[in-house]
């Protein structure tokens, strides 16, 4: 695990639209991530739209961000919860099927998903990974978005869909 933020990637000209999809279940720590994933986006992706969907708790996330893709595909994706384990099974349950999920997900729709749905030990791991400057995950889940979407528009630029599926069929 990094013990300190990637750097900012270089900022994103083009009017593009990320949807952030973020769980109410601990809510401090999750807005907190939100707030801060929008704060970096406004900065990396300056002409970009953000629209945000609350929904109840972390298991809800993948089912809405299928929705999401299967309405009007965003640029991206980033998924924001955060999960504290207790004394049974339950969280690891969960965030191994929110990882999986989303996974599945974004190879099936080839659109990037940021997974920031966090699965920590206790509040101060999740102070520090929400709310604290060092490790905050709000800001890198907004860096690897910036840097995801101007990836998959250089891909874009350079071999559109259409030229990579003729070369598939030429191999």
């Amino acid at each position: 695990m990094s013990l300190a933020l990637q750097p900012k990637p270089r900022s994103i000209g083009p009017k593009v639209r990320i949807c952030i999809v973020a769980s109410k279940y601990n809510e401090t720590f999750t807005d907190a991530l939100v707030d801060n994933a929008i704060k970096e986006l406004g900065e990396l992706v300056p002409q970009g739209r953000v629209d945000l969907i609350r929904v109840p708790g972390a298991f809800e996330i993948p089912v809405m961000v299928a929705s999401v893709l299967d309405r009007d595909p965003p640029a991206c994706v980033i998924a924001l919860g955060l999960i504290i384990r207790g004394s049974t099974e339950h969280a690891d349950l969960v965030a191994n099927s929110v990882t999986d999920a989303l996974q599945g997900l974004a190879v099936k729709s080839l659109k990037p998903i940021i997974h920031e749905v966090l699965l920590v030990e206790d509040e101060k791991q999740a102070y520090a990974r929400c709310i604290g400057a060092q490790l905050n995950r709000g800001r890198e889940a907004a860096r690897a978005a910036a840097s995801m979407i101007d990836i998959f528009l250089e891909l874009d630029r350079s071999m559109p869909r259409n030229a990579s599926h003729k070369m598939n069929r030429n191999a």
